[in-house]
């Protein structure tokens, strides 16, 4: 009994003792926790419970040379809902979709089987994307509990396809991918700020007062040398250079020689930046600057002022080239287009002879020829602010072949980027000083403080001066009623310039397949604009000077009727005294718009039809009319407006307003919910945005006008 009840107490002892160890464990873990461990237990919490959002800071805006905005930040909206939340109802779900149809244009029916067809556990189902803040605010105001609304910020490019391939894109990181966008990345994205939150146990996020917070830096704006109004020329005609003659593609460049400032840099076809996935990768390609090629006779001018400068040639000397236009150096046949005969060393650069061109180049000594190629910017980056150039290439003398020289003469064995061509030509204009060419003139900050401004960078010198001024002559005969530039003529304007045609080589052989191009400058006294226009593969024949030429003859014109100094210098002795005029766009326009314009501008027109807007004109828009010939109006009986179905609300379609008079574009464009700013008087000649793009309502059109056509302005300096 005694050793029954002694196990007993023995056990009891043992649970009370147990029993004690516990609090006293507690105790010592308290005061472990709380004074030996504390401060790095709490460090630790502290890094759990708080974290770190970045604060976005804002792109910097691209600008063209005017202050016209050209790429700039854009707020959207993303609407999703929660439709398991504690107190929808379905009154309210189909309140919701029926709001986001009124602001979409979508059925109702469409947002409520994204939502009825959602998983059974969903709690998040996006219904719109993309959306503006008025549709937000729209949404918001029903008040309905799981209504999820969240920011996005993107790119926004003011005006589409313009200037696309100079200004490029970014992607979802807004880091900028191509163009101008990715070479002053740094410049415009800025540096992001910091905030600090809290999580709660359930890994929510909230905000609370007095939390450290840096500002984020806003990305510094660019002001490019982009000329938007001649942009706009440059892709109009363009584009439909390259629809006419079926080409793969078409390059153009347009630069001030002097300073080497880009005006204008276009690639048809082209891409929207706003959505540059939605276009094919080669679309996205900037061939003014990254495709490397065989530049063809445009290459002539280094052989011409290499032989000139080393008088290796005469200018009255007397080119004998055979009769069937071929000859044969060291066992390959060179060609010229057509049998040439003989010909001045004028000529020879006037009907681009390659046969002669060989024989002249043969003379030079090859490193001397090497030398000058290299001065004028071939096989070396132009160094131009734009991502993606290439170099273009060009072997070293004691690595070319013996028929090296004679080919290189004419633009092959060597490769070459359309800027590097339009350098070498603005260098030639500029009395043979190069400047590097450049896009964007400077940098500021958000208060509009200048941060870095260009200067203009003179390379070198590519040949004397009296060189240049002997050489002008031949290259400006090149564009003449003889030369193979004879479609680039516009009357009136001196131009000199060349004309390029080179095969293609596919698979490493030369093909039937060109590249024609032309490249030149205006006005000879005291040019301003160099242009260059390439087409890959035109039909149904590649030559440059009947391909390209007429393209580089429009743009010509047209920058013409924008620059009021050019109009000053147009050469009137050759000019026809006849009196004439060219035809306006009438189309679409109400017959009383159409004879408005047609009775300001002396032109006799008959009518078909009762009543309504112009269907069809004879002649087209631009055909020169001669005084006392009439212009055939077709009508469409009743007046019918533009069909708007394809035209998102609270956007118009931009008219045709050349050819119209000043008060009468104003209220076409007063009809249509837009605003204009006119510049000058009396009749439209230049329009910005072009006709066919898209504006918002409210948003402002610029139109130029000038009181007389520009043959009108020539004809009444001749009559004095």
């Amino acid at each position: 009994m005694t050793e029954h009840r002694t196990a007993i107490l023995s056990r009891m002892f043992i649970v009370l003792g147990l029993l004690f160890l516990l609090p006293c464990a507690l105790a010592f873990q308290l005061f472990r926790i709380n004074y030996v461990e504390g401060e790095g237990l709490r460090e630790l919490w502290s890094q759990q419970a708080i974290d770190y959002i970045s604060i976005p800071a804002q792109r910097g805006n691209i600008y063209d040379q005017n202050g016209t905005l050209l790429a700039t930040n854009a707020t959207d909206y993303q609407i999703a809902v929660d439709p398991k939340i504690d107190g929808i109802t379905r009154d309210q779900l189909i309140q919701l979709t029926k709001k986001m149809a009124e602001v979409t244009n979508q059925p109702s029916s469409f947002y409520l089987n994204k939502i009825d067809s959602a998983p059974k556990r969903s709690r998040y189902v996006v219904l719109g994307k993309n959306l503006s803040g008025i549709a937000k605010d729209e949404i918001k105001a029903l008040g309905i509990r799981g209504v999820i609304i969240e920011e996005n910020f993107r790119r926004k490019y003011t005006f589409g396809t313009l200037a696309a391939h100079s200004l490029g894109f970014v992607n979802h990181n807004m880091d900028g991918r191509t163009g101008i966008e990715s070479f002053y990345n740094t410049e415009l994205k800025g540096e992001d700020g910091v905030r600090q939150v809290r999580k709660d146990p359930f890994n929510r996020i909230f905000e609370y007062v007095g939390a450290p917070k840096k500002l984020p830096q806003d990305g510094y704006s660019l002001h490019t040398t982009i000329d938007a109004y001649i942009q706009a020329i440059l892709e109009d005609e363009l584009k439909a250079g390259v629809e006419k003659h079926q080409a793969n593609y078409g390059t153009g460049i347009i630069l001030d020689p002097k300073t080497g400032a880009i005006k204008a840099l276009a690639n048809y076809p082209t891409f929207d930046p706003n959505f540059p996935g939605n276009d094919d990768d080669i679309n996205r390609r900037n061939f003014a600057v990254s495709d490397m090629i065989e530049p063809g006779s445009t290459f002539k001018l280094v052989t011409a002022i290499a032989a000139v400068e080393q008088n290796k040639v005469d200018f009255d000397e007397i080119f004998e080239t055979p009769e069937s236009g071929e000859v044969v150096i060291h066992g390959l046949t060179l060609r010229d287009h057509d049998p040439l005969g003989n010909m001045d060393f004028a000529g020879v650069m006037r009907q681009s002879s390659n046969v002669a061109t060989a024989e002249i180049a043969m003379r030079l000594d090859k490193d001397k020829f090497y030398q000058y190629a290299r001065n004028m910017g071939f096989g070396t980056p132009s160094y131009v602010d734009i991502a993606g150039e290439e170099s273009g290439r060009m072997a070293k003398p004691y690595e070319w072949s013996l028929v090296s020289l004679p080919w290189m003469s004419h633009g092959y064995e060597l490769l070459a980027t359309p800027i590097q061509v339009a350098q070498a030509y603005a260098a030639f204009a500029n009395d043979g000083l190069m400047m590097r060419p450049y896009i964007v003139n400077r940098i500021e900050d958000k208060q509009g403080n200048i941060l870095d401004e260009h200067v203009p960078v003179e390379i070198r010198r590519i040949a004397k001066k009296k060189t240049l001024d002997a050489l002008l002559p031949v290259f400006e005969s090149v564009v003449s009623d003889s030369g193979t530039g004879e479609f680039a003529q516009v009357d009136g304007l001196s131009i000199a310039g060349k004309t390029g045609t080179a095969k293609k080589v596919v698979n490493g052989r030369y093909t039937n397949k060109y590249r024609g191009s032309f490249v030149g400058f205006f006005p000879v006294e005291d040019p301003k604009y160099v242009c260059l226009i390439l087409l890959d593969e035109p039909k149904p024949v590649g030559y440059g000077g009947y391909t390209a030429g007429p393209i580089f003859r429009q743009i010509a014109t047209r920058i013409a009727g924008l620059d009021s100094d050019l109009q000053h210098q147009f050469n009137l002795e050759d000019n026809s005294s006849e009196n004439f005029a060219f035809t306006p766009f009438l189309e679409g326009l109400p017959v009383d718009q159409a004879e408005k314009i047609l009775s300001e501008l002396n032109i006799d027109f008959k009518i078909s039809g009762k009543d309504g807007i112009v269907v069809t004109q004879q002649p087209i828009a631009g055909t020169k009319i001669l005084a006392g010939q009439e212009l055939l109006l077709t009508l469409s009986e009743t007046y019918t407006p533009i069909d708007s179905a394809s035209i998102k609300e609270g956007l118009a379609e931009i008219p045709d307003l050349r050819g119209m008079s000043m008060r009468s574009a104003s209220n076409l464009l007063t009809s249509l919910g837009l605003k204009s700013t006119m510049i000058g008087s009396g009749t439209v000649f230049a329009q910005f945005p072009k006709a066919g793009e898209l504006m918002r309502k409210g948003n402002e059109v610029t139109i130029r006008g000038k009181a007389k056509s520009l043959e009108s302005v020539t004809e009444a300096r001749r009559e004095k």
